[in-house]
């Protein structure tokens, strides 16, 4: 059969129809034919966009779909320069790079890229090459230039926001008529990155469910999750790809943070009581969730106690990197307290803490205050989150990243990565609301 007809009879007959009509030579070679055995909607838009996104369901097939993409791209493109980003290194690696429908696994022996683990970077027999990125760390591409980009999973990136900007600086090369594009493939959650981005003018959109390709999934994943789930409001957003504004089990909603007043600017003044909260992440290696750094203040108007987050500077880096951001975000909102949470592996930062604070030169001893979790994580929460309810609590304007992060938070989503910053805010305003009003006579 020719490649025409074989795209005719795959459109009518479907994939998995057409492998079972060809013999097994001719199966193995249809196997990087993905024109044929892709559905329509995996194939790129016909017409002229500088992003691309596919928000849908788990189980579409959004990593297949962005493997085959990134090997069509480095062969119509020879020596040109490409990135894949994933929420973390290993996450890149093990699903990107080396999964089961990953860029190594989808690509012909003819045309098959050398991986190098080590540099982080795939290179093509025909020069082309792509570095691979976390988005935990979008320091690290501010500067490289690209002709493409795959990210994975935006909605799960912790620092989504910088990492997209950093991103779209360097996506700013083309060869032969061929303009920088990125393809940016998630499952959808209500960040404001990925909503700006879908409203874009030359953003292609790509919706799609886990029911359209069932035909490729197992039976007992359809008898038990779509069971489940389907018509529930988690199942509308893991399986059916909707965008939904509020995350089913969130205690903050982004009509709350969207209201007139929330964001205003506010300087600290001597009527606060400020602390700087660290939730630490659970490990301290450079490229493991971050440590939630917030600094929040409260203070008091007659009986009622009014709270305000001055900043965030939640990092991810070595320990030491860690101590430094939050000592130098204390002397900059000139904060009473540091509130240190240490029953997660945080059992290293007070000390470390008295060693920064010694090398900056500060007198005397770090004013440090442990806490320790006595309860889960959402019941910690409830009481914070109620304050914002009632009006209590405003934000500096700047803080996409904690509120995207407040919002989306929820027991009931899978695979989450840590709230780090969410448990700092939360450490942050259990302390400062248990302070009793002192009225001076």
């Amino acid at each position: 059969m020719g490649r025409s007809l074989l795209e005719r009879v795959a459109r009518k007959v479907g994939p998995a129809r057409l492998l079972e009509l060809l013999d097994p030579q001719q199966q193995a070679a249809l196997i990087y034919e993905w024109a044929v055995l892709a559905r329509p909607e995996q194939l790129p838009p016909r017409w002229s966009w500088r992003y691309w996104t596919i928000t849908a369901g788990r189980g579409w097939g959004k990593t297949e779909t962005g493997s085959r993409w990134v090997i069509a791209k480095a062969q119509a493109m020879p020596n040109s320069l490409g990135a894949i980003v994933g929420q973390t290194p290993d996450e890149a690696r093990l699903i990107q790079v080396e999964g089961p429908a990953g860029i190594l696994a989808r690509s012909p022996p003819w045309f098959r890229p050398k991986w190098e683990p080590s540099n982080a970077k795939l290179i093509w027999p025909n020069g082309a090459n792509a570095t691979v990125f976390s988005a935990a760390k979008p320091a690290a591409f501010r500067g490289p230039q690209h002709h493409w980009v795959w990210g994975d999973e935006l909605a799960k990136w912790p620092r989504a926001r910088e990492a997209f900007d950093n991103i779209n600086f360097g996506l700013r090369l083309e060869q032969g008529g061929r303009e920088p594009q990125a393809l940016f493939t998630t499952t959808p959650r209500p960040i404001s990155v990925l909503k700006e981005l879908l409203a874009k003018a030359n953003c292609a959109r790509t919706g799609g469910t886990t029911f359209e390709n069932r035909a490729n999934l197992a039976r007992s994943f359809l008898d038990e999750v779509l069971g489940a789930y389907e018509g529930t409001r988690l199942g509308r957003q893991e399986l059916m790809g909707e965008l939904l504004d509020d995350v089913p089990g969130a205690l903050w909603s982004r009509a709350r943070m969207d209201a007139p007043g929330f964001r205003v600017v506010r300087e600290p003044s001597d009527d606060d009581t400020l602390c700087v909260a660290i939730d630490p992440a659970a490990s301290n290696n450079e490229s493991s969730d971050e440590t939630g750094i917030i600094a929040m203040g409260a203070h008091w108007v007659g009986k009622i106690q009014r709270f305000h987050v001055y900043a965030d500077a939640s990092i991810s880096g070595s320990p030491l990197e860690r101590v430094t951001a939050a000592i130098r975000l204390f002397q900059q909102v000139r904060a009473d307290k540091f509130v240190v949470e240490t029953n997660n592996g945080g059992d290293w930062i007070p000390a470390l803490i008295q060693v920064g604070w010694a090398n900056e030169g500060l007198p005397g001893a770090a004013p440090v205050e442990i806490v320790t979790a006595s309860r889960g994580k959402h019941t910690r929460a409830e009481p914070i989150a109620a304050l914002y309810e009632q009006g209590r609590v405003t934000h500096t304007p700047g803080l996409e990243a904690l509120e995207d992060q407040l919002c989306t938070w929820s027991p009931l989503v899978l695979n989450q990565a840590s709230p780090d910053r969410m448990d700092a805010l939360v450490w942050a305003g259990s302390w400062l609301s248990g302070r009793k009003r002192v009225v001076f006579v």
